[in-house]
C-alpha cells in the first residue's frame, strides 16, 4: 500500500485535535443531563450555551435564532417539512432545484405525497439556477423556496443574496442548505436575507450526528421531533453535549481561519484541476473561480466509469468519490451531473476530489502522477475507448 491521501473532505471531515480536547470534559466531567438543576448539569448547560453563542457569531444572527440537530439531513428534513405543515393554511407550493442534496429532494417527495405541489427548477451547465426561472416559478401559493447554498459535488455557489432578496420582497420563507459553505466561504444571514440555514459540524472539522438549524425570529414551523422541552421545546431530546461543544468550538476556528486558508485551497485546487485537465477527453464539471467552493475538483473522463476509478484510487492510497451511484448499488449517474446537460456515459466517469487542511502540494503532486495512469489504463481496457480510436473520432 502507498501513503495515504484523503481528498474527500466534502464526504467528511476528520474531527481536529482542539475540538476533541473541548468535548473530552463533557463525556468524563460535566456528564450532567442539561434539564436538571444540580451543579454539575448547569456545567453541562454552560457548554451548549457556549456553542450556541460560536455558532450565532459565525452566521450573524441572534443565539435564540439557532437550534442544535443531529445532522444536516435533520435540519434539512425539519426545515422543509416543518414550514409545510405549519404553512399550509397560506398554500401548498415549494420551489427548490434539480440538484438538491438527498435531504431536500427526498423531503420534497415525501411532502408531495401529502398534498404539496413542487417546483424543482432547472440549472445551466454550470450549475447554477436562472434567477427569472425562480422569479416565474413563484406563484401565489408558494410559501417556501429551498435552494442549496453551495453544491456537495460539482461546487457550485448560488447567489443566495439575490435569492434571498426576492423571496423577502414576496414574503416567501427562504431556506438553505448550507451544509457545504458553512465553515468555508462568508455566511451572513442578515445580509443575505436568509430565514433558515442548515449546516453540519463534520463538514468543517467537528464531530459527526451534530448540526443545526437557523431559525428566523418570527418564521412559523412545526416540530419534527416530538417529546421534551429542549431546544426552548423546539427539538425535543436529550442534547448531545458533547457533539455541540464541538461544533461550537470546530465553526470558531473554521471562521477564524477563513479567509487564509481559502487562499491556499483556491490555489491548489486550481492546480489540481489544471492538471488533471491536461489529460485528454476530460472536463471540469462547475464553474472556475470564486463561485465555486475553493477545494472543489469534479472531472468527467470519458470512455471509463468512475468506479474503476475509484477503485484504482484506493490501490494507490488515494481516498476520493465518483459521481457515479454504482457504489451505492444504483445504475444511474448522478443526478447532479445530469441536471447540468451530461449524458449517461460521460456522467458516468465522473471524479470528485474535495481538498481541506490536510492537503499538501504533495498530495496534489502524487494525484496528478497517479491518476493520468490509471485513465490510460482503465481506457485501454475500455471497448468504447478502443471503438473511439478504431474509428478516429473526435
Amino acid at each position: 500500500m502507498n501513503k495515504t491521501v484523503y481528498m474527500d473532505y466534502a464526504a467528511t471531515t476528520y474531527t481536529k485535535p482542539e475540538v476533541l480536547q473541548e468535548m473530552i470534559p463533557y463525556f468524563t466531567e460535566f456528564y450532567g443531563n442539561p434539564s436538571s438543576i444540580y451543579s454539575i448539569s448547569r456545567d453541562t448547560k454552560k457548554g451548549i450555551d457556549l456553542s450556541r453563542d460560536r455558532v450565532a457569531k459565525a452566521l450573524n444572527c441572534d443565539r435564540s435564532e439557532v437550534y442544535f440537530t443531529g445532522g444536516g439531513s435533520e435540519a434539512d428534513n425539519w426545515a422543509i417539512k416543518g414550514v409545510a405543515f405549519a404553512n399550509i393554511n397560506k398554500g401548498n407550493h415549494i420551489i427548490t432545484t434539480s440538484i438538491e442534496h438527498h435531504a431536500v429532494l427526498h423531503a420534497c417527495k415525501y411532502l408531495e405525497k401529502n398534498g404539496f405541489d413542487v417546483t424543482y427548477l432547472p440549472v445551466d451547465e454550470e450549475g447554477f439556477i436562472n434567477i427569472e426561472d425562480l422569479k416565474s416559478a413563484i406563484t401565489d401559493k408558494t410559501i417556501l423556496v429551498s435552494i442549496m447554498f453551495a453544491n456537495n459535488e460539482i461546487g457550485t455557489i448560488q447567489p443566495i443574496e439575490e435569492i434571498g432578496k426576492i423571496c423577502r420582497e414576496k414574503k416567501i420563507i427562504f431556506h438553505t442548505d448550507a451544509v457545504q459553505a458553512v465553515g468555508h466561504v462568508p455566511v451572513d444571514v442578515k445580509k443575505m436575507n436568509i430565514d433558515m440555514l442548515s449546516l453540519a459540524a463534520h463538514k468543517f472539522y467537528g464531530p459527526k450526528g451534530v448540526g443545526a438549524l437557523y431559525i428566523r425570529k418570527g418564521i412559523k414551523i412545526d416540530n419534527l421531533i416530538h417529546g421534551g422541552a429542549q431546544e426552548r421545546s423546539r427539538r425535543a431530546g436529550t442534547e448531545n453535549v458533547a457533539g455541540i461543544v464541538g461544533l461550537g468550538k470546530a465553526i470558531e476556528i473554521a471562521v477564524e481561519n477563513m479567509e487564509e486558508n481559502n487562499k491556499r485551497l483556491t490555489s491548489l485546487r486550481d492546480k489540481l484541476v489544471d492538471g488533471l485537465l491536461a489529460i485528454p477527453y476530460t472536463r471540469l464539471n462547475g464553474p472556475r473561480g470564486d463561485k465555486r467552493l475553493p477545494g472543489n475538483a469534479n472531472i468527467c473522463f470519458k470512455f471509463i466509469e468512475g468506479e474503476g476509478i475509484l477503485l484504482s484510487l484506493d490501490d494507490a492510497g488515494i481516498c476520493a468519490s465518483s459521481g457515479s451511484a454504482c457504489t451505492s448499488g444504483s445504475l444511474d449517474p448522478s443526478h447532479v451531473l445530469l441536471a447540468i446537460g451530461l449524458p449517461h456515459e460521460i456522467a458516468h466517469g465522473s471524479l470528485r476530489l474535495t481538498l481541506g487542511d490536510g492537503t499538501t502540494e504533495e498530495d496534489v503532486n502524487y494525484v496528478l502522477e497517479v491518476v493520468p495512469k490509471i485513465i490510460n489504463r482503465l481506457r485501454n481496457m475500455s471497448p468504447l475507448w478502443n471503438d473511439f480510436i478504431k474509428k478516429g473520432e473526435k
